[in-house]
């Protein structure tokens, strides 16, 4: 069948514009080919620095004839309402259809050629495109995101003909911007297209470029000794950046590796797209153990040379572009050894001090009044992580400095990274102390998302979870809480890293009485009920671990089902979930939540009827069948030793008691008929059912549970 082949051509498209614009491409043009009755076999998009394609294989020449039935007003309905119909479908009265006192009209719709379809299609794509930033050039009204130059649209090998704001669809269109040459080309379908592309310079598919770029550079490295710095982020964006891209390997002065890494990092990728590298005799990984290697690589030093991708083959091999980008480097490192020179003058009073005349938020008052916040709640965490109170309190008190020093300022992706490192070259109470303050300031933000290390030393620790608890607390103070997919100040993540800081470190914290403490210190600023937060942000923090536990592909369902009954010890929480998790999944653990299900759905039925009974069930009525005893019995020694179990955080013997349920439970219910004519037999039985699901409640609530 037809072959479709669209391509916007233009000026230079950003990089982070591409991968949306070809989802966003394929969308629409899915949408309006559908709308229009087309089917096709494969629908795929490209996106480069200078072209937007779309191919579409399998499209019919022509859509399909419809038929569509309208229902109309009733035959006795006023005049004026039936003329409305007769405008709307176009027909006259006698080709209506009556049918049960119903007008109907039949509108037959004959089919149109595909080629039609396809001109207003791409006429609405171009102009209603959803460019994050577009522009409007010359005396037209189109806006594209940068210049539109012409327009690809050939179908079944054929120019389909149309015209926007004066760029007349055809079948040419150009090679790389240098190497290409001048004249452009014209085009016969899409093999003939990207084929001819690649002779004029220009890798259409952005994952054929991403993997040009890494094993040429990779290559490249290996040749003089060196190995590649992974950035995928940058790597991506390199990909967008050139038509046909080209690793060069250049040099920079040693003196800046003096420098912290990631500063070196930081400037090459953000000002400069270059990648870092590192000399292979440094890695030391082939030795060590593989949990070890990627560790290792991350700290290995960087060697004194970069990697640029260029957009065009030089004739000298890249010497002249290698040197020139390695003078415009240079000049960039010579900026950040300023900052950071001059930050290692001013220092951490300094910092603190310009801390207060930052405002964190209208509501919750400065910088400064939030790092005492910080400071007293990592004081009051650290005995319960065995950390040193005093320890906790320093490196929290230093933890937000870094945000008013230069090199922060110039790079805000480094803070906490700088706070480390001026931590260890500035003077410091405590010398001793210094490189675990150091780490603390360090990693205090860790984890910023799921990819993301979970610190694990002390006081480290107490200040992360010290620095998230206070974020949490203080916007749910003044009712800043996500709504929907709205979450401006990112608190779902702060959620889940408490979480994993927490469970990673095994802290065993009562949240309510934390969280408490820590809305009294922003109470002052707000008119709140710390006792209402508290609850607020529990249920909150307790949603993000149903999460959790989904997203590990466990039963958010078992999650739930512990968590209704409220979380104050979130390790003890998720132990015992983890052991229902395993419980349930044995047979004694499903037959017991059928059992469970059964007894529920009699009491709530019963419950429609009247009240239940209540009172203590009475033991050894006369004519008591054997199961409903054993049931009783099985009842009263399950409750204590579950009761016993959970009071010892031995979840597993607490599973083990309520499976010592599940066959009193199942005799039951086949020998017992639990509403008896008798009024004693039945509210007896009707009160030990209403005991088992208590006992089973000591544990979660079962009834969230699906089985």
């Amino acid at each position: 069948m037809p072959q479709l082949l669209i391509e916007l051509f233009s000026e230079e498209i950003p990089a982070r514009m591409q991968a949306g614009a070809a989802r966003d491409l394929e969308r629409m043009a899915a949408d309006r080919l559908k709308a229009a009755g087309l089917t096709w076999d494969a629908l795929t998009t490209f996106a480069g620095p200078r072209r937007l394609t779309l191919v579409v294989e399998g499209l019919p020449t022509a859509t399909p004839d419809r038929e569509e039935e309208l229902k109309g007003p009733r035959t006795s309905a006023p005049d004026q309402a039936l003329d409305g119909f007769l405008r709307k479908t176009g027909l006259s009265k006698d080709q209506l259809t009556d049918r049960d006192g119903v007008w109907f009209a039949v509108i037959a719709s004959k089919g149109v050629r595909t080629t039609d379809v396809v001109a207003g299609m791409v006429d609405q794509i171009v102009r209603g495109f959803p460019w994050p930033k577009s522009m409007r050039w010359g005396s037209g009204t189109l806006r594209w995101v940068r210049p539109l130059k012409r327009i690809v649209a050939l179908f079944d090998g054929h120019v389909v003909p149309f015209e926007i704001d004066g760029i007349q669809s055809d079948n040419v269109t150009e090679g790389h911007r240098f190497m290409g040459g001048a004249k452009p080309f014209a085009v016969r379908d899409f093999a003939d297209y990207r084929h001819k592309l690649r002779d004029h310079f220009v890798i259409l598919d952005a994952a054929e470029r991403r993997l040009h770029i890494l094993e040429a550079a990779k290559a490249t490295c290996h040749a003089r000794g060196l190995e590649l710095v992974d950035d995928d982020g940058l790597l991506d964006e390199v990909a967008g950046l050139a038509e046909w891209p080209t690793p060069i390997l250049g040099d920079m002065d040693p003196a800046f590796l003096s420098l912290p890494p990631e500063v070196v990092r930081l400037s090459m990728k953000v000002h400069q797209k270059y990648f870092a590298v590192r000399r292979t005799a440094d890695l030391q990984v082939r030795d060590a153990a593989p949990a070890a290697q990627a560790d290792l690589k991350v700290r290995a030093p960087l060697a004194p040379h970069f990697l640029v991708v260029a957009n065009v083959e030089a004739t000298d091999g890249g010497s002249a572009l290698a040197a020139g980008n390695s003078r415009v480097l240079s000049a960039r490192l010579d900026d950040a050894r300023f900052f950071w020179d001059e930050d290692l003058k001013t220092g951490f009073d300094v910092w603190a001090r310009k801390l207060e005349g930052v405002t964190f938020h209208a509501k919750l008052g400065t910088l400064a009044e939030r790092v005492e916040r910080i400071a007293a709640l990592a004081r009051e965490i650290a005995p319960l992580v065995g950390a040193d109170p005093d320890q906790a309190e320093q490196a929290a008190r230093l933890a937000k400095a870094d945000l008013a020093s230069a090199m922060v300022g110039e790079f805000p992706e480094l803070q906490g990274v700088m706070g480390g490192y001026y931590a260890r070259a500035l003077p410091l109470e405590g010398e001793g102390r210094r490189n675990a303050i150091a780490d603390a300031v360090r990693d205090h933000y860790k984890p910023q998302g799921p990819a993301d290390s979970v610190p694990t030393a002390p006081l480290t620790v107490a200040v992360a979870l010290a620095d998230k608890l206070d974020t949490l607390v203080g916007f749910f103070a003044i009712d800043e809480k996500p709504t929907g997919s709205k979450d401006p100040f990112a608190l779902r993540r702060a959620a889940l890293g408490f979480l994993r800081l927490v469970f990673e470190s095994g802290v065993r914290l009562n949240f309510m009485e934390v969280a408490m403490n820590a809305c009294e210190r922003v109470r002052p600023a707000t008119d709140v009920d710390p006792q209402d937060v508290a609850n607020d942000l529990n249920y909150f923090v307790s949603d993000r671990l149903k999460v959790m536990f989904r997203d590990e592909g466990r039963r958010h369902d078992v999650a739930a089902a512990v968590i209704a009954y409220g979380v104050n010890d979130y390790v003890a929480s998720r132990a015992l979930i983890e052991a229902l998790d395993v419980f349930l999944a044995t047979d004694d653990g499903a037959n017991l939540l059928a059992g469970n299900k059964r007894a529920a759905n009699i009491l709530r039925a019963e419950e429609k009827k009247g009240p239940l009974p209540t009172g203590e069930r009475q033991a050894g009525l006369a004519g008591e069948p054997a199961a409903e005893t054993a049931l009783a019995y099985a009842v009263i020694a399950a409750r204590a030793d579950v009761d016993t179990a959970l009071a010892a955080e031995d979840f597993a013997a607490a599973m083990t008691a309520l499976s010592r349920l599940r066959g009193p439970v199942d005799t039951f219910f086949t020998d017992v008929m639990v509403n008896s004519d008798v009024p004693e037999e039945r509210a007896n039985r009707l009160k030990l059912l209403g005991q088992v699901r208590d006992v089973m409640g000591r544990v979660a609530d079962f009834g969230m549970i699906a089985g």
